[in-house]
């Protein structure tokens, strides 16, 4: 089926002329008109301006003009991402009806090579929460199980894509909200160094720590979409310059010889026992693949304080000014975490940041010994849609990031991490694995997730809707 293909199988079939722009957007559409319903992956299709796109498209190929790297290929957006003409609420009543007069750097790199994009997916209000529910478009729900959330706050992206609408999705990653929903849906997930995608782009509230990148259903899929992405732009003086070569082309390298370190915990991170058996055989993997495989307990601190502190702080200075007047169309949670961040001194942010740059030198001078670090991607399977993350795993009180600890650290370190579905639970719930890489190694993050891609292939196990 067509809403199946991967993205890379659409645009060799657009260039030869064996499918047709409009076909592909026309089924994906038809897609996301079955299953959305279900799912609300989607808070808006703009069904219109894709096909107009697709025709756009076709013309071009029948033409035989000079395509782009993502010609023809449907693509959904975050929406806290700008796109020109379209809405971007950043799931806030308070920007229901905020209509962009720009695209962002990344929306606007992926049309100029083609892309069609689909539409806006679901997040939680600003993104606060790796959990896919807001006030204005409500709770976004799991593919492979409808009662059960799909994690966040690229929630929605990650949903559409693991259900066939659409090969790619194009999400932001502030503490996890690109991993995070990929390891939830059984998807793949990529968040690129710090600055590899220029633009800091999204809502206000997490500088320094976000990142843009795709879920895709294939590895050498999202390396595409970062092929098109990624390389510096002079209007972020954070943003990285390009790297020699393509990130498609890195999933061919060999990982034969790398030394790659395996920790269940970090050493202080309660994790389903589900999780840590599928993940613990999945990391295995890697000794078949040619790699020096080693068990470590890194002996880092447990970074959430410092990481609460700098963000709550960041959004108290993005939107205090809304409060208490716009308080009640705002998400309780949100509102509870931006006066949080009132009660933070200039104190104890400076010490908060200062903790983070000690923090980076110990994983620094961690990998200087090893090329990469798998750990699972959250520390639980999937749980009730609408509902509060647990704050109790394997029988033990968990703080409130305590689900999540293995995605955050990596915002504040700034290096690539990707999680590739591991396997799936006895009840049918898919488990992630994460991939942390050195500083700027995205290529080596790319091949190994390939490498294990090709040892245990996913893609072909879709969700029964």
């Amino acid at each position: 089926m067509v809403i199946w293909q991967s993205a890379l199988a659409l645009v060799a079939l657009i260039r030869n002329k064996k499918l047709s722009p409009v076909e592909v957007t026309d089924a994906v559409l038809a897609r996301i008109e079955t299953v959305n319903p279900a799912l609300n992956a989607f808070c808006l299709v703009a069904a219109d301006q894709a096909r107009a796109a697709a025709r756009e498209a076709e013309i071009a190929v029948m033409k035989d003009e000079p395509l782009g790297l993502l010609h023809g290929v449907p693509i959904s957006i975050k929406d806290v991402l700008s796109t020109r003409g379209l809405t971007t609420t950043g799931g806030s009543r308070l920007f229901a009806d905020l209509v962009p007069d720009a695209d962002a750097l990344s929306v606007a790199r992926l049309k100029a090579a083609g892309a069609v994009i689909l539409g806006k997916t679901n997040t939680s209000e600003f993104g606060h929460k790796a959990v896919t529910e807001c006030p204005l478009f409500g709770v976004t729900k799991n593919p492979w199980n409808p009662a059960l959330t799909p994690g966040g706050s690229s929630g929605g992206g990650a949903a559409a894509v693991a259900s066939g609408a659409g090969p790619l999705a194009l999400g932001t990653d502030g503490g996890g909200s690109v991993r995070v929903p990929a390891a939830f849906c059984g998807a793949y997930g990529f968040k690129p160094s710090y600055g590899r995608v220029p633009g800091r782009e999204g809502t206000p509230g997490w500088a320094h720590v976000s990142h843009v990148g795709p879920i895709a259903r294939t590895v050498r899929d999202a390396a595409l979409a970062l092929d098109v992405i990624a390389g510096g732009d002079d209007r972020d003086r954070q943003s990285l310059p390009s790297q020699a070569g393509s990130y498609l082309d890195a999933c061919e390298e060999d990982v034969k010889g790398l030394h790659v370190a395996w920790t269940p915990d970090l050493g202080y991170a309660r994790v389903d026992p589900r999780v840590v058996e599928i993940c613990g055989d999945a990391a295995a993997e890697f000794e078949s693949l040619g790699c020096h495989v080693e068990v470590v307990n890194p002996g880092w601190e447990d970074p959430e304080e410092m990481f609460s502190t700098m963000i709550a702080t960041q959004f108290y200075a993005a939107w205090s000014d809304r409060l208490p007047e716009a308080e009640a169309l705002m998400d309780p949670t949100l509102v509870k975490f931006i006066r949080r961040g009132g009660a933070v001194t200039a104190r104890e942010y400076i010490r908060a940041v200062e903790r983070v740059d000690a923090y980076w030198r110990e994983v620094h001078a961690f990998l200087e010994r090893f090329d990469l670090l798998l750990m699972p991607t959250v520390a639980v399977v999937p749980f009730a849609a609408g509902q509060a993350p647990p704050r109790e795993i394997a029988g033990e009180r968990v703080s409130v990031l305590g689900w999540m600890p293995f995605t955050f650290p990596f915002n504040l370190t700034g290096q690539p991490a990707a999680s590739v579905p591991a396997g799936w639970t006895g009840e049918g719930l898919p488990v992630g694995l994460q991939i942390v890489g050195r500083r700027h190694a995205d290529a080596t993050v790319l091949a190994a997730s390939a490498a294990f891609e090709a040892a245990r292939p996913w893609a072909d196990r879709c969700p029964e809707l």
